[in-house]
């Protein structure tokens, strides 16, 4: 989630397709907190560890930003990835979701706008063991629960997206468990197809852009409202929570 697109030896190639393009109405949550024109690589400031390129958010909104609301509002999104991590990291009380808690709520306080949407890519670290594999349907479970009680949205939408690549040993064990959980407003995408970089792990910068369209088309298919009254981009009325991998 957090992009890895046109990034080869540790540094991105600066290449931005079309369709991740940046554009007025799409803006992101820096990470000192702050409102900012949304552009490639998105989680530049927030994945600091390791190079960041081209992720599916940027065409996922592009894709939506006008089915949210009427001219000039906006969409914020809140980048929150951090690559390499285990959903065990993602527990109520560590580090990564406390962080993501807190950004999250940052997005709406001032602006008393709405989240709409969270969109979860992860799960390839979790493939090499059977004991992480065959927890992890409980683990996003739980996640799932604590998220939407922590934000106070019992049914916030939730759209992940099944690995696409990992340890081949449990692979298919996690790519179950995302395509099989049941709970409401909560849909998945599937990965697996998408073109891999040489490293065989992460989605090149062609495969992240149709993936930002297939959250997209899922987005527009199963949680799409009615536009509400538009405001000033400088506030955004609709946040997306960009988690992570």
């Amino acid at each position: 989630m957090a992009g890895r697109g046109g990034v080869h030896h540790h540094h991105w190639d600066g290449v931005v397709p079309l369709d991740s393009q940046p554009h007025a109405s799409i803006i992101r949550l820096s990470a000192n907190l702050h409102w900012e024109p949304a552009r490639e690589p998105l989680h530049h400031d927030i994945d600091v560890r390791k190079a960041c390129g081209v992720g599916p958010g940027m065409s996922f909104a592009n894709a939506v930003k006008d089915h949210l609301g009427g001219g000039g509002e906006c969409l914020g999104l809140v980048p929150c990835a951090v690559g390499g991590t285990a959903i065990k990291e993602w527990e109520r009380g560590q580090h990564l979701y406390d962080n993501m808690l807190k950004r999250s709520k940052e997005s709406v306080e001032k602006t008393k706008g709405e989240i709409k949407a969270l969109l979860w890519y992860q799960g390839e670290s979790d493939t090499p063991s059977y004991h992480t594999a065959e927890a992890y349907k409980e683990n996003m479970e739980r996640l799932i629960h604590n998220v939407r009680e922590d934000l106070g949205l019992p049914s916030l939408p939730i759209i992940q997206v099944a690995i696409a690549s990992g340890d081949e040993r449990y692979m298919e064990k996690v790519r179950e468990a995302q395509l099989g959980i049941d709970l409401p407003n909560v849909i998945c995408v599937d990965a697996k197809g998408l073109a891999l970089k040489e490293d065989n792990l992460h989605l090149t910068t062609e495969a992240q852009v149709k993936l930002g369209h297939m959250l997209a088309d899922g987005f527009l298919t199963h949680f799409n409202a009615p536009p509400s009254q538009s405001s000033p981009c400088s506030a955004p009325k609709n946040s997306v929570i960009s988690i992570s991998k």
